[in-house]
């Protein structure tokens, strides 16, 4: 068994609910085993270049085992296997569901490298798919032979790509496709099943105001109720149509697609699929959706309906995409790169907290259907050449939220990537400064300044962690606020009370992707675990959300 950077933190969380029920197979300090072991049986099967529905499938199951995990061995087996395939030039798309599921893996390879070659073989994927999908029109001299739209089995990468890449037309045609699917379909667990996966994988992607959106979470409800008729099939056959029902279950559940009910029935169904996963290796593809969601289950009841906001007011890079496209990133959920907070924001959407994004400034109006507000590094000019610094406005306003119960989280950073001058009128009012200081300084591959320590049974880090900051700034703290670590001397994180609400601030923004997903440089960063880390501190965070605000604002991505 290959060790997880997160497995020890995770099997050491006895507090989980359902852990009894979920992995009967597996000993009491190991939560996640099926997962792992169904993992390492995909990335253990020989690279191919030969791409075919099922590998897609593999893989598909292997990206979410990645970022529930952050064990970089699954991401390089997944780049392996494109890379292989790509050699030989991007397949024909003769099968819209292998080349829907291959275009969704370059979509996650251009996103986390920023390679081009990703995107430009995902753009002649959308090229070649567009015609059966219906994103393009069909003139009338062609009308009598087009592909009828339920021939498309492509939707949630060409979804994911309109998000990607702004293009919102391609919703309407796409919601087309589904409708006219919806009509014609074979009512089989399969091909229920599988449409039921391609609407919850699609969902994600599409914005909020978009007028396809509730219908597709109509008819995503009603093929729910048709595979819960009857009771789901607990072994074979098919294997994979009882999975991929598992896996649509608990993935609308946790999205808020799906009312709580649909758990029971889908977890009931895992319970003797985990116990025998060892038998089951020779399937890993639908097993490990399966897998991971069974994992998620137990943890994100708790918080469903609540919201985190990330700042994109005081930090608003931007940057060009390979389409010449300007996009926000730098600690956004939205960016997969090295820069970016999209595995922090899953570690939120675990427990079932929608991610949403505020891209103008914070007023008591536009945080009230938030619980949580993160503010990140604000910039400064060599950052942004037009700045947005945080006011006496700004930090009354949301000073007056967090008193009525918010958690604020304020991560700064060291004062040439930051400002620290504006901010402190915010942090200062809960008695929290940043010090103007450079600390943990590294220089190249040095990482040895930035190892802090973390010992088990504090505040919040109920196990031992070596967590990693590269150069960061300082706190003081004033009045009522605490340190919550401390390293060399300095305050690394800190607290604070404020009427009902929480303050969390810390001194460098250690949770971006570089150093959370686990595949840069193993040779270094295994040393480090930032992942399990945060995944302590998610869990405090919500812990201090005093009670629900309000119903939330889900915006929620994959």
């Amino acid at each position: 068994m290959r060790p997880s950077p997160t497995q020890l933190a995770r099997c050491r969380a006895a507090n989980l609910p359902r852990a009894a029920l979920l992995f009967v197979a597996c000993t009491p300090l190991c939560l996640a085993q099926s997962t792992d072991q169904i993992a390492d049986a995909a990335t253990h099967q020989p690279v191919s270049a030969t791409w075919t529905a099922d590998t897609g499938l593999r893989l598909e199951g292997l990206g979410a085992a990645w970022y529930a995990s952050a064990n970089g061995d699954d991401f390089r087996y997944l780049k392996r296997t494109v890379d292989a395939v790509l050699d030989g030039g991007v397949p024909p798309a003769t099968d819209s569901l292998a080349a829907g599921l291959f275009g969704r893996q370059l979509l996650l390879l251009y996103r986390v490298t920023l390679d081009p070659k990703y995107f430009k073989a995902a753009e002649t994927l959308r090229r070649q798919l567009s015609p059966v999908c219906g994103l393009v029109p069909q003139t009338p001299s062609r009308a009598s032979g087009a592909t009828p739209p339920s021939a498309c089995q492509a939707q949630p990468f060409l979804a994911e790509y309109a998000a990607v890449f702004h293009q919102p037309a391609d919703f309407v045609a796409l919601t087309h496709t589904f409708e006219a699917q919806n009509r014609n379909l074979n009512a089989s667990p399969e091909n229920l099943a599988r449409q039921a996966i391609a609407l919850v994988d699609s969902l994600p992607y599409y914005p909020a105001a978009d007028p396809g959106r509730a219908r597709l979470l109509k008819i995503f409800r009603h093929l729910a109720a048709a595979l819960s008729a009857a009771p789901i099939p607990r072994q074979q056959p098919p294997l994979s149509a009882t999975c991929l029902t598992i896996y649509a279950f608990l993935r609308g559940v946790r999205l808020g697609y799906l009312p709580d009910s649909y758990d029971a029935s889908a977890l009931r169904a895992w319970q003797p699929i985990a116990a025998s996963a060892g038998q089951n290796l020779l399937e890993p593809a639908s097993l490990l959706l399966a897998a991971t969601e069974a994992d998620l289950a137990s943890i994100n009841a708790s918080h469903r309906g609540q919201t985190i906001l990330v700042d994109a007011w005081f930090n608003s890079q931007t940057r060009r995409n390979a389409a010449g496209q300007t996009e926000s990133f730098h600690y956004k959920w939205s960016d997969f790169s090295d820069s970016g907070y999209s595995l922090l924001g899953h570690m939120f959407r675990s427990y079932g907290v929608g991610t949403g994004t505020l891209d103008s400034a914070p007023t008591l109006s536009n945080l009230s259907a938030a619980q949580l507000y993160l503010i990140v590094s604000p910039d400064i000019p060599v950052k942004n050449p037009h700045p947005h610094y945080m006011t006496t406005h700004d930090a009354d306003q949301i000073a007056a939220w967090v008193h009525g119960g918010g958690v604020l989280i304020l991560m700064e950073n060291d004062p040439p990537n930051a400002d620290i001058e504006h901010l402190n009128l915010l942090a200062e009012r809960f008695g929290i400064h940043f010090d103007n200081v450079l600390h943990h300084h590294i220089i190249g591959e040095q990482v040895e300044d930035g190892r802090i320590p973390v010992p088990a049974s504090g505040p919040i880090f109920h196990h031992p962690h070596t967590l990693y900051m590269k150069d960061t700034c300082a706190i003081s703290l004033a009045g009522a606020a605490m340190a919550l670590l401390r390293d060399r001397g300095d305050v690394v994180m800190a607290t604070a009370k404020y009427g009902r609400g929480t303050v969390f601030a810390a001194v460098d923004p250690w949770l971006y992707n570089e150093y959370t997903d686990g595949r840069n440089n193993p040779h270094i960063y295994s040393q480090f675990d930032n992942f399990a880390g945060g995944q302590e501190l998610v869990r405090w965070l919500l812990d201090h959300v005093p009670a629900r605000r309000g119903p939330g604002k889900k915006t929620t991505s994959q």
